[in-house]
């Protein structure tokens, strides 16, 4: 089994290498197409800002490259949010393999931005969730996708909003399955099995 990390400027991808060696899995981090087109898996993670990695990917060719993949990806945080069509953050163009705007959060009460730590998972409907109706995982985000007919999962900070999506063979998640312990790892090996 082949799977590909994409390489770009977005951190946290040594924290995915590690969770996927935890598997029994020797991922290749990598920004070559040839290598990324062999993989048998994808993963695109990301932790940064969303219109400068989306300059970095256009640098790269990655922007328009990565929506012709065929087999299983899986986008991760800011990867999940630069699959979809724009975010309002920093007014940012995205590679719109899902028809989707990503959203500034704005609290109602006392709540605080970004939405950081453990929250739930709801209304799981996918072969990359199974067994995790109910469970635990890690957020960090300011911005969020709202509810959509390719929501999967479901989490509620100040309001219901999507917290996994799938169309195809793209899936995407807003949580860190790499820094969500033993969930993680089941999602984890839940792609890993698609």
């Amino acid at each position: 089994m082949k799977i590909a990390i994409i390489k770009y400027n977005a951190g946290n991808t040594q924290s995915v290498i590690n969770a996927l060696t935890r598997l029994g899995i020797d991922p290749i981090l990598t920004d070559d197409k040839q290598e990324i087109l062999s993989a048998d898996k994808v993963i695109f993670p990301g932790v940064g800002e969303a219109a400068t990695t989306m300059n970095h990917l256009n640098e790269l060719k990655l922007a328009e490259f990565i929506p012709s993949l065929k087999q299983p990806v899986l986008g991760i945080c800011l990867g999940m949010q630069l699959m979809c069509r724009y975010s309002e953050e920093n007014n940012t163009k995205c590679m719109g393999i899902f028809e989707l705007d990503v959203l500034k959060f704005k609290p109602l009460n006392s709540e605080q931005v970004p939405h950081m730590g453990w929250n739930t998972l709801k209304n799981t409907s996918s072969p990359l969730l199974t067994g995790l109706e109910d469970e635990h995982v890690y957020f960090v985000h300011s911005y969020y996708v709202p509810l959509n007919d390719n929501s999967i999962a479901t989490t509620d900070y100040i309001h219901p909003y999507c917290s996994a999506i799938n169309k195809d063979n793209f899936y995407a998640v807003q949580f860190h399955p790499e820094k969500s312990s033993i969930a993680g790892a089941r999602i984890l090996d839940n792609f890993i099995k698609l």
